[in-house]
């Protein structure tokens, strides 16, 4: 079983410039790269034996507005080797102009819902997707809802609904 710093030497050195940045955070090897090499190195981090990352555990977005990352979002891969009992957070940041990335479901199957709710919730669109829609809110929403800059109160939508009084339904 490889350690975590044998884990991020490895990345380091088969993908040189395009890692951002390297840690052990928490136990747990993490790495930031470029968004352009993110399915190479999800593909290197799942084929060689050492790592043997077999298994997508969560795919997720984060919104860095007013945080300082190294653009606007992230999309978070966090992968775990069931032979070897390792895990590893990839982070591959997405900038606010052009929100998108290259899809993993080729290499995940179980990346495509993700992808979808980050699509969703986000509007990071991820390129080759099999079936890039919402997945959560209707069609017709306007906006993507877990990002930093959405209003608190929405955008209007509650008012349309039907007021339900509890008391008399009870």
């Amino acid at each position: 079983m490889a350690t975590n710093e044998e884990i991020l030497k490895k990345i380091r050195e088969k993908f040189g410039d395009a890692v951002l940045e390297t840690s052990d955070a928490l136990g747990e090897a993490a790495v930031s790269v470029r968004r352009d090499v993110i399915v190479d190195l999800l593909k290197f981090l799942r084929e060689d034996p050492d790592l043997a990352f077999d298994f997508l555990m969560d795919l997720c977005g984060v919104d860095y507005l007013e945080m300082g990352g190294f653009e606007r979002f992230a999309v978070v891969y966090h992968l775990y080797s069931l032979k070897h009992n390792h895990r590893v957070r990839v982070k591959a940041f997405v900038p606010e102009n052009d929100p998108r990335i290259d899809s993993v479901t080729e290499l995940w199957a179980a990346a495509n819902w993700a992808e979808r709710e980050v699509y969703d919730m986000y509007g990071i669109e991820f390129n080759n997707h099999p079936d890039m829609r919402r997945i959560l809110c209707p069609d017709d929403f306007v906006g993507n809802p877990l990002r930093k800059d959405f209003p608190l109160q929405g955008i209007g939508y509650r008012e349309s609904f039907e007021k339900i009084d509890r008391e008399s339904a009870q």
